[in-house]
Order: structure tokens, then sequence, then C-alpha cells
């Protein structure tokens, strides 16, 4: 499993220009809010979820969206969701809670969890603004720099209209 500063070293070794600042850690979008400082651009949150078949989900929203859980599922065929343990969580994407990712799909070489972006998140010029394992740090880089990880990384991610 890749700790932030592997994977801070891989993004430079893809020549993804990437600007991280720490911060005290932030469990829920509220908390981010009000301790992640002025930073500009798309501030997003991840949901890790598995289905009764222990198929696995990352959904990477804009911070603001309202998630159906329900609605979701029917949209991505999926039935229905449930949140992925933290037994689980660490095992797949080598996070803790609180710390969920897209960046966090270095952690999953077998391509067992599919990702699914916000189409929201394609809007505007800014960078998308994520955890970099950890939920102590914020990493900012460009949407073309944050696809050309995920190509790196074997995951191709499917775009979602929300809300669903």
């Amino acid at each position: 499993m890749f700790d932030p500063q592997q994977l801070l070293g891989r993004l430079d070794e893809l020549g993804i220009a990437h600007r991280t600042v720490e911060h005290p850690p932030v469990f829920t979008v509220e908390e981010a809010k009000t301790l992640r400082g002025d930073l500009p651009g798309h501030h997003i949150k991840n949901l890790f979820l598995r289905n009764r078949k222990e198929e696995m989900w990352l959904v990477v929203a804009l911070e603001d969206r309202t998630i159906d859980l329900k609605r979701l599922g029917e949209r991505l065929g999926a039935g229905k969701f449930s949140f992925g343990s933290p037994d689980r969580l660490r095992r797949h994407l080598g996070v803790a809670p609180g710390s969920v990712t897209p960046l966090a799909v270095i952690n999953d070489p077998e391509h067992q969890v599919r990702l699914v972006l916000d189409r929201g998140l394609a809007v505007g010029a800014g960078p998308i603004n994520a955890h970099p394992l950890v939920n102590s740090m914020t990493t900012a880089l460009s949407l073309a720099d944050l696809l050309r990880f995920f190509e790196a990384t074997g995951h191709t991610p499917e775009w979602l209209d929300f809300p669903v």
C-alpha cells in the first residue's frame, strides 16, 4: 500500500503538477469547510460503497451534493448500496475512514473498486482538491491530471450526472 509521500512521489514521476497543504484532520464536509483554509477549486466528498454481491464502488462528488444511495444503486445497476466497512476500506484502498479519496485507487492494483465521478467536476477550470491518503492534508490537481492519474492506475471512471 502506498503512503502519502509515496503517492506524491508517484504524481511527480507521472509529471502531474500538484500542490499539497497540511491542515488539522477533517472527518466531514462541514469540518473541511471550516479547517481547510482558502483553497480554490472543487472540493469533493467520497463514498466507499458496496452492494450485496460484495462489489465495491468509490463515488466522488462535489461536496455539496445530496446523494440518495437507493437511487444511486439503481442508476449504476448495483442494487442496494451500503457503506463499506473500515476493514474493507483499508484492505481495498489503504485508507482509514475520513481519508477516502479518489487518489486511493493507487492502492487498488487488482481493480476491484469501480470509480464513479460526478460530471460536475468537469465544470469550471479550477483544480480538484483531494486528500493524499490522509485527512490532514489536501492536494490540488487539475481534472486533466487526475484523469491521467486514473489512467496510470488502470481505473477508468464512470461519469454520472448528480443529483441522482
